[in-house]
């Protein structure tokens, strides 16, 4: 790489080539009809009138190739947590170091932040995420079960109870 890659914090106009990058992180993960954000919605969501997430993207030709999304949660045992959704690289661009980039910027923000640890998920499968995170010697942590419910599930068991 000739010229140099640049990490920065995010901006609204960022935004479209953001949801570029997470529409191909889900076609890497097999899941492309399971991504239903849009542009507008991120704006709302980060730079209205309560943001509930920030970013880094990094720069390689003033192009942007990268993205470190993270949120703040709360642990009643442990406070403040900085939580990264998650870490992308523009397949093209992996394994430039970028990531590590990425990553080192949000460890950084976590402190900086007065956060009591980072924390995030990566699929089982994901041996280059693994391998990455493991040279940090993070902690995986095989006991938690991930849970979710889908808005339209709520919907249908709140209104049962109706």
């Amino acid at each position: 790489m000739n010229n140099p890659i640049t990490i920065r914090d995010g901006k609204k106009a960022d935004l479209p080539r953001v949801l570029e990058l997470v529409k191909e992180l889900a076609e890497f993960e097999k899941a492309p009809h399971e991504v239903i954000n849009t542009v507008a919605l991120m704006e709302h969501d980060g730079f209205g009138p309560n943001p509930i997430y920030g970013f880094f993207v990094a720069e390689h030709n003033n192009r942007i190739v990268g993205l470190s999304l993270y949120y703040w949660r709360y642990s009643t045992w442990k406070g403040k947590r900085l939580y990264l959704e998650d870490i992308i690289v523009t397949e093209s661009e992996r394994g430039n170091g970028i990531g590590k980039l990425l990553f080192d910027r949000t460890m950084q923000h976590t402190l900086d932040s007065q956060c009591s640890g980072m924390v995030w998920q990566v699929l089982d499968w994901n041996d280059p995420a693994i391998t990455f995170y493991k040279k940090y010697g993070s902690k995986l942590d095989p006991e938690w079960v991930n849970c979710a419910l889908e808005k339209e599930q709520i919907e249908k068991l709140m209104d049962a109870k109706k």
